[in-house]
């Protein structure tokens, strides 16, 4: 292999190689509570955290998706800063990272056994049917998803009996996962009966990772802190944050949007590709923004302007709350990667950062499993991400 011009000793850029290429199914502690697009390779972030920092530093994943990096800083044993616009990132990266007490695991479990095998769609009560009638479940009066739909209404009002908000939340977690598995993208009917067996399972082995996320959690000296903002990735939200700490990101450790490809990160698709909300009427929260505004541009777009416009000023702040000896790494992919490759390293340039691997050492990985549900341009490049490594300039 070439080797690198950067500042990474060539053995970690070795080690950052392969985890940007391993191709292993997403699994361990928390990272199979829910299925979000274009999640991160729990192995890449872990390596990432390792190998370019040290305990005690604070690693902050401005775009945080999922909240995988935020789960691998946390566990091993960095001041995690999240920060997403999509207030179900938010939700998802606490879920994975509220470690539970011996009571609340107990009553979590008594719901999965008890509590979900005598869910059904014929219960009536009035929160049942308040939320029958919300817009966020718009979609799911259709074939394959009314009776799911009616069935999901009555388990999120028994979440109420739920002794803790971490509990009902974490139990929320495990309906929201559930859900998906039995409505989003699916071409066949899933029956009361199997959505009621998936959800007890579901939320055994859940506990069982929230488990191993407490106990990696534990073995450091002192507690991880971690710290999830729900708003834009730039000053206005994030400079409060690092203010109050009194220091700044020593590593970032993110994958921002990708230009000219839309993603899904706020829909389910349902009875062919009709988009339902769901997730935010089981999740509580609210779709404050569009599609495009997740994205960095409108899936009618065919030019990707907004796209570098929005990256310019997101970059430009994180850039403020970076340390100067600090390193930033993405996984990017492009629709046009000839061509909006030079123009987002041209950004990253002017927002005040410097690459730190030539051309000839760049590395390409090609992501497995990865479902676009919508894009700009046709067929795309975009399941082929690129690592790319920055320094302040």
């Amino acid at each position: 292999m070439t080797q690198p011009a950067s500042t990474l000793h060539p053995e970690i850029f070795e080690r950052l190689s392969g985890a940007a290429q391993d191709q292993s199914r997403v699994s361990g502690l928390t990272h199979g509570f829910y299925r979000y697009p274009a999640r991160f390779s729990p192995k890449f972030a872990a390596t990432a955290i390792e190998q370019l920092s040290e305990p005690g530093d604070l690693v902050l994943d401005p775009y945080m998706g999922g909240g995988t990096v935020i789960v691998e800083a946390a566990a091993r044993g960095r001041l995690a800063v999240g920060n997403d616009i999509n207030s179900l990132s938010t939700f998802l990266a606490k879920a994975k990272t509220t470690r539970l007490t011996v009571a609340e695991i107990e009553a979590v479990t008594y719901w999965a056994l008890e509590v979900v095998p005598g869910l059904n769609y014929r219960a009536s009560s009035a929160q049942s049917l308040d939320a029958l009638a919300s817009e966020k479940t718009k979609n799911l009066s259709l074939p394959r998803g009314r009776f799911i739909k009616k069935v999901l209404a009555t388990a999120l009002a028994s979440i109420d009996e739920l002794p803790s908000v971490n509990a009902a939340e974490f139990v929320r977690c495990a309906v929201l996962n559930v859900s998906q598995w039995a409505l989003d993208g699916r071409k066949t009917h899933t029956s009361v009966e199997e959505f009621r067996r998936k959800l007890s399972k579901t939320t055994i082995e859940m506990i069982q990772g929230i488990k191993e996320f407490s106990s990696t959690v534990s073995q450091h000296k002192r507690l991880p802190k971690i710290i999830l903002s729900n708003g834009n990735a730039n000053a206005i939200d994030l400079l409060p944050i690092f203010a109050k700490q009194g220091r700044r990101a020593k590593l970032i450790v993110t994958s921002p949007p990708y230009p000219g490809v839309h993603v899904l990160y706020h829909r389910w698709q349902v009875d062919g590709r009709r988009e339902t909300p769901a997730p935010y009427w089981i999740t509580q929260r609210t779709d404050g923004q569009g599609s495009s505004y997740y994205c960095f541009g409108d899936r009618r777009s065919h030019e990707s302007g907004a796209y570098f416009d929005t990256a310019f000023e997101t970059l430009r702040s994180i850039r403020r709350v970076i340390a100067d000896d600090g390193l930033m790494v993405q996984l990017i992919a492009f629709s046009n990667p000839k061509k909006q490759l030079p123009r987002y390293l041209e950004v990253m340039q002017l927002a005040g950062f410097s690459e730190s691997l030539q051309l000839e050492a760049r590395i390409w990985r090609e992501v497995p499993n990865r479902k676009w549900h919508a894009h700009a341009r046709g067929v795309t490049n975009s399941a082929r991400e690129v690592l790319l490594v920055h320094t302040p300039a």
